[in-house]
């Protein structure tokens, strides 16, 4: 047992007797000096004493909508990163339409015995959803944190960005531009983001033009989130004559520019885009899309945090954490056309792809 000690503290570069009060799980050991006695262990091919293994072992739930939308694996990446110095692993769980639902999701991590979940934009978002089922989680009790929605009378922490302010932001940029007709694309009103991007979106259309409530309401169109959903919607409100769209999501931004292009519009030239998350390669797409950026890594830092926190007994505060967005500018927002914009309809010119990476 010394030439182990021995071994282990020469591949570690600490003391015998740190390697003594980590083996037997004793206080009094910084964490990086615990961790790099565990790696010498694993290095050496030592087995870690059987009190270790949980610590070491740890896993955490990560329930995701999806991955189709590039911002959850942005999501996903930094939570695990955030993860790693704390000892525990994630299991990803994504959904994908008539695939595995939430709550089955939740049996298998409980099966699993998880030490926490982070639910990332799931049905505590959704107003319509019954939020009994994480009531049942924090009696078992297990730690839970919820990213992007907030369900009233949970305890438990939550991490979002400030929808409003990024609905008024992404509206004041494109007044500042000279636009007035300014439309609204975002997903069903029942999930609490939306309900907050469209709050946000009329308090700085009412505070900033003279668009009146009545005329709102015509140009706030709720769709699908995604590409499709998108161009559906953008469709409709280039009939109607805006300049100007604010988007949900980056991906409905992508989609509303295809839109435009199918109608013979250029963006920015006759219609200026804004979208939602700044997620991965939005600087390169064509025109690069002006966004309002979701502080990705503060957020999920943030979850980690609060969960190890709650799964450590500090006890995180039940209260939402809000995080400001940042309007990022690229090409797809220009000053508003002061001449009529070309007829919709009639001769079209090419239809480049919405997404293309430039040579």
């Amino acid at each position: 047992m010394r030439a182990r000690l021995s071994d282990i503290a020469q591949q570690a570069d600490v003391s015998e007797a740190t390697v003594s009060r980590v083996l037997n799980d004793r206080p009094g050991v910084a964490p990086e000096t615990r961790q790099a006695v565990l790696t010498a262990l694993d290095v050496l091919g030592y087995e870690r004493p059987a009190r270790l293994r949980k610590r070491s072992a740890g896993l955490v739930g990560l329930v995701v909508p999806e991955l189709d939308n590039p911002i959850f694996p942005a999501f996903a990446q930094i939570i695990e990163s955030a993860l790693a110095p704390t000892g525990y692993t994630p299991v990803l769980c994504t959904q994908t339409p008539g695939g595995v639902r939430e709550d089955e999701y939740v049996e298998m991590l409980l099966d699993r015995q998880v030490s926490g979940i982070v639910f990332v934009s799931g049905l505590h978002a959704d107003t319509a959803a019954d939020h009994d089922r994480y009531r049942t989680l924090i009696a078992r009790p297990l730690p839970i944190v919820m990213i992007n929605g907030y369900a009233p009378g949970l305890g438990a922490p939550f991490v979002s960005c400030d929808d409003r302010e990024a609905a008024e932001l992404a509206v004041a940029h494109l007044v500042a531009l000279g636009h007035r007709r300014i439309g609204l694309i975002t997903g069903p009103d029942r999930f609490v983001p939306v309900l907050r991007k469209v709050s946000g979106y009329k308090t700085a259309m009412q505070r900033l033009t003279d668009i009146s409530e009545d005329e709102l309401a015509d140009l706030t169109e709720l769709s699908l989130f995604g590409v499709e959903g998108g161009e559906a919607a953008a469709g409709r409100l280039i009939e109607r004559g805006v300049t100007g769209i604010v988007c949900g999501s980056d991906l409905m931004a992508l989609g509303a520019i295809r839109a435009a292009r199918q109608r013979g519009l250029s963006v920015p030239g006759d219609l200026s885009v804004v979208g939602y998350d700044d997620s991965p390669l939005m600087a390169f797409t064509d025109p690069p899309l002006t966004t309002m950026r979701q502080p990705v890594a503060a957020m999920a830092v943030a979850a980690v945090r609060a969960l190890v926190d709650e799964i450590n007994g500090h006890g995180a505060p039940h209260s939402e954490y809000l995080f400001r967005p940042e309007l990022v500018v690229r090409g797809s927002t220009a000053v508003a056309r002061t001449d009529t914009p070309p007829a919709q309809g009639g001769s079209q010119r090419p239809t480049p792809p919405a997404f293309a990476v430039p040579a």
